[in-house]
């Protein structure tokens, strides 16, 4: 007998390139996923990018490897005459072993394009020199747009509460801060790629509220024509807040910096000092409060910079928060939103973290 025979069906030319098609679609897909895998893998396992927040007081740097923040260098800016002599100390002690091709760069400055001075400093931050001395591709960001991108990461323990209630979520979060200058900015994070909105509002002019408030800037007028919030909310400013005070009331005073004003205000023994970091901390209530008003950051105000840390038992003391409430009619749209110091020692840096994970996610699809 002769073998049973299958019979043989005519080819549907139309299903089989459906059935290639989708086959060639699945095993792309796998050769795509094992190929982005093996880039995040190189990625992780041997790229660390330098991180830096550069302010006029201190210049911080830290390395981001495999997804961690490693120790922080801090250097004094006052002596070193430029960026670069402290980034080639930091490359040394640091990076022999290790090559470092990218660098993200929080100044504390306005940024506009590749070349940035510091507001309060000589020093020039600039991307191009950066790349041509170092073979660092830079890119620079305001300090507290890195401060700002910091919020989401940030934790309980990192964080003081001042009056309020709960932060609203999805709501817009401002941050503000004094130390050499005041910064501000504000972070939008309901999207799936936060926004920062950096800002100079450290530089909008100073209202004073009462009569002294009218005499200290009357005085600071006199010094500088105009007048920022600059020029009473920040270390210097709480030293023009000492003078104005003492020529107000006719005293000699010796030249004091804003760590002996602070110093001498906690101990009790200078009614001056006690006087002027009152009418800082007032001041610094008012502002934020014309912050919170100004991005409607029903998420919550957050203050940052070296100053607030150092005085925030007196700063709960004080007048801070009665003065950020204090809006006349917009009193309990106020009352309703938290105030916080931010207590981590950097948080610029962490902010800087997650935007070199952001961009390697991006850069990875």
């Amino acid at each position: 007998m002769r073998p049973h025979m299958h019979e043989l069906q005519p080819l549907d030319l139309r299903k089989w390139l459906v059935h290639s098609q989708k086959t060639l679609s699945q095993a792309a897909a796998i050769s795509q996923n094992k190929h982005l895998i093996g880039r995040r893998a190189r990625y992780h396992m041997t790229n660390s990018v330098l991180v830096g927040d550069v302010g006029a007081t201190n210049a911080r740097f830290a390395l981001v490897s495999n997804g961690n923040l490693n120790a922080i260098s801090s250097f004094e800016v006052a002596k070193f005459g430029q960026f670069a002599d402290v980034l080639a100390i930091f490359l040394k002690e640091h990076c022999s072993q290790t090559q470092i091709h990218q660098a993200f760069l929080a100044i504390a400055g306005p940024v506009k394009g590749e070349r940035v001075p510091l507001t309060n400093s000589s020093w020039v931050i600039d991307a191009r020199e950066l790349q041509t001395g170092f073979g660092l591709q830079v890119r620079i960001l305001n300090d507290f747009e890195a401060v700002a991108l910091s919020l989401p990461s940030l934790t309980s323990t990192d964080l003081a509460q001042i009056g309020g209630g709960r932060p609203e979520a999805g709501a817009p979060m401002a941050v503000l801060g004094p130390g050499s200058g005041l910064g501000v900015a504000c972070l939008i994070d309901h999207s799936e790629r936060p926004v920062v909105i950096a800002s100079e509002g450290g530089h909008a002019t100073l209202a004073p509220i009462c009569e002294q408030e009218d005499h200290i800037v009357a005085h600071l007028r006199e010094r500088f024509g105009h007048v920022s919030a600059e020029r009473a909310i920040s270390g210097s400013g709480l030293e023009n807040i000492y003078q104005a005070i003492a020529a107000l009331e006719g005293l000699e005073i010796p030249p004091r910096n804003a760590a002996e004003i602070t110093k001498s205000a906690f101990s009790g023994e200078c009614q001056l000092a006690r006087q002027s970091l009152s009418a800082f901390c007032a001041f610094l209530g008012s502002f934020a409060g014309n912050v919170a008003l100004t991005f409607g950051a029903r998420g919550g105000v957050y203050i940052a910079g070296g100053i607030s840390p150092r005085i925030l038992d007196f700063l709960i003391r004080s007048e801070f928060r009665k003065r950020f409430e204090a809006k006349g009619r917009l009193r309990n749209y106020l009352e309703a939103i938290p105030s916080y110091v931010i207590t981590h020692p950097a948080a610029a840096l962490i902010g800087l973290k997650s935007l070199v994970e952001a961009t390697a996610q991006a850069t990875l699809g």
